[in-house]
């Protein structure tokens, strides 16, 4: 369970890790496609801003969001469409500079909470700390998505362990997102950090085993790189069968990446 301070230190250095992505972009740079269909370099940064915006809600007066969550519709990707479009009216700067606030806040809110102190969400309430990393696998999937449309390399970190221990955490979500039925098994999971550090989740003796590269447990939970593509090695039946739906979000699975989708651009 992630219960250390410093997945809210980590989540503002995160956020500014993206920032940095864009800060320096040309207004034209922002209708930059990205690999997600119909997205834009500006879809990524307005989901990233209504996002935050929920999470700051959700920290600060669990009322109003609750009142909010109960009526949204049952249809995902309307709400989504709906929480970005006021974002992507906004020229570029304004909307570089209501990303900022939108993230600032949220940082400060989940701060400002004990790291256990349950906080309202869409599924279910989750501790503080674990929304938090809920926001680093925002930034971590949408980061991905910008920086692989401008064509720009990400400097890894060992930020990612809560997003891994997130991932761990969910692991289910791939069954529930396609209406499969969890499986009654126990994961371990085996994965080198980017210091070199090996991170372990799930019992040392289980049968069912996923290992390789932190980072590229994260592109596959992300669904931001094609299991094919990475450097994962899953062992036994259903952990081959989790490496094909591994996701750390609820709500559809999209389409996900190609195999060898990247390969020309020299991207991992």
């Amino acid at each position: 369970m992630i219960t250390e301070h410093d997945v809210f230190t980590d989540l503002a250095a995160e956020g500014k890790a993206v920032d940095d992505l864009v800060a320096g972009l040309e207004p034209a740079a922002w209708a930059t496609p990205t690999p997600a269909p119909g997205w834009t370099v500006a879809h990524q940064v307005a989901h990233l801003a209504a996002t935050f915006r929920l999470a700051a809600l959700a920290a600060t007066d669990a009322t109003a969001f609750e009142n909010l969550a109960a009526h949204l519709s049952p249809d995902f990707d309307a709400n989504v469409r709906h929480a970005m479009a006021d974002y992507l009216r906004a020229e570029p700067a304004e909307l570089l500079r209501r990303w900022r606030a939108e993230r600032a806040g949220a940082e400060q809110a989940l701060d400002a909470l004990p790291p256990e102190q349950m906080v309202s969400w869409l599924v279910r309430p989750l501790p503080a700390a674990v929304l938090a990393a809920a926001g680093m696998m925002e930034l971590f999937g949408h980061g991905q998505d910008i920086a692989d449309g401008l064509g720009v390399r990400r400097e890894y970190t060992d930020r990612i362990r809560h997003l891994v221990a997130f991932a761990v955490r969910t692991w289910d979500f791939g069954y529930q997102a396609r209406g499969l039925g969890t499986p009654p098994v126990t994961l371990r999971f085996e994965l080198s950090a980017p210091s070199g550090e090996t991170w372990t989740y799930g019992p040392a003796d289980a049968i069912e085993r996923i290992t390789g590269p932190a980072v590229d447990f994260c592109l596959l939970v992300t669904r931001r790189r094609h299991h094919a593509d990475l450097a994962l090695t899953a062992t036994g039946d259903e952990a081959r069968r989790w490496l094909e739906i591994a996701q750390a979000y609820r709500g559809p699975a999209g389409e996900g990446r190609k195999p060898g989708q990247f390969a020309a651009a020299g991207v991992r």
